[in-house]
């Protein structure tokens, strides 16, 4: 059996594999540098698309996110502003039937019917709130043309009448697909709706005509206390669907929250390095590079490599 020894081979054969160990420790030292696996789309073409997807849906999601924060902001104060708003119709209803004792001396009924007028002119005022972005807590999602004023949610008449501002509050986008209203229209609360849709009185007319009737020396009517506590029911079921959205709200911020963990789970897994293996495997990359080397010298050496050459 005869061996042929070929010196270029040799020489080829070892410095292919010394450069090849050489590589491998650059790669490793980076990857321990930075922490990353992945440098270059080449390392991974597709865990690489992978992490620009997920990239791409972490963005997408950090701006909705941004409109989370904002929705629950804006919810909150609609839920506060509206129980003040419920604490103030309360207040008339008791002034309501304090004002139905027959036994009231004018002046009395004149004291209830400033009272009453001070309640509208507090809810008028809590009405006409302003949101976190500076826009109206209850008014209408109008577009206002350049250098036009914006129009008050609520703005009480000479005849005491409320008049409101168009349009429903608009909608905050939360999620691919999803929006929530952030507040309700104030005509939604302060002013009737009736059984056929046609809209009824109004939260102005109704004090108005209580004062009118408790200046004059009378008590109020039936129907004056009837729509008084129709108005505060619907601004009670109007805390309720507020309520109800700030809910869905925060389980939509819970989502991205778990949704942000797992991405970060899954990029992670994907291009990052375990540092400490990545350590163990560059010192033996380093150790086998080194070896290698010192066989290289050691064998080209040799007077038998020599005489071949």
């Amino acid at each position: 059996m005869s061996v042929s020894l070929s010196a270029g081979g040799f020489y080829g054969r070892s410095a292919s594999a010394m450069n090849a160990l050489t590589q491998r420790a650059e790669v490793l030292q980076t990857q321990v540098s930075t922490g990353k696996r992945l440098q270059a789309p080449s390392d991974d073409s597709v865990a690489y698309q992978r992490l620009q997807g997920l990239r791409t849906a972490g963005a997408n999601d950090a701006a909705f996110g941004a409109n989370v924060k904002i929705a629950q902001s804006v919810l909150a104060q609609a839920d506060s502003t509206l129980g003040s708003i419920g604490d103030q119709l309360q207040k008339a209803n008791e002034l309501a039937v304090q004002a139905g004792n027959g036994t009231l001396s004018a002046d009395a009924k004149k004291a209830i019917a400033t009272q009453l007028k001070d309640v509208l002119s507090s809810i008028v005022g809590l009405a006409n709130a302003k949101d976190a972005r500076g826009a109206p807590l209850f008014g209408g999602s109008e577009v206002l043309s350049a250098g036009q004023a914006e129009t008050p949610a609520v703005t009480q008449l000479a005849s005491g009448a409320l008049a409101f501002a168009a349009g429903q509050p608009t909608a905050i986008p939360i999620g691919d697909g999803q929006s929530v209203q952030p507040s309700v229209a104030a005509s939604d609360v302060l002013k009737l709706k009736g059984a056929d849709g046609k809209a009824g009185r109004d939260l102005g007319e109704v004090l108005t005509a209580m004062v009118a009737t408790l200046e004059a020396g009378g008590t109020p009517s039936k129907d004056d206390t009837a729509d008084l506590s129709a108005i505060a029911a619907q601004n009670t079921q109007a805390q309720a669907s507020v309520g109800a959205r700030a809910v869905r709200v925060d389980l939509q911020a819970a989502y991205f929250t778990q949704v942000s963990t797992d991405r970060e789970a899954a990029r992670s897994e994907m291009e990052d390095v375990d540092v400490t293996t990545a350590i163990t495997e560059l010192q033996k990359t380093m150790t086998i590079l080194s070896a290698t080397q010192a066989s290289f010298s050691k064998l080209s050496s040799l007077s038998l490599f020599d005489y071949i050459r």
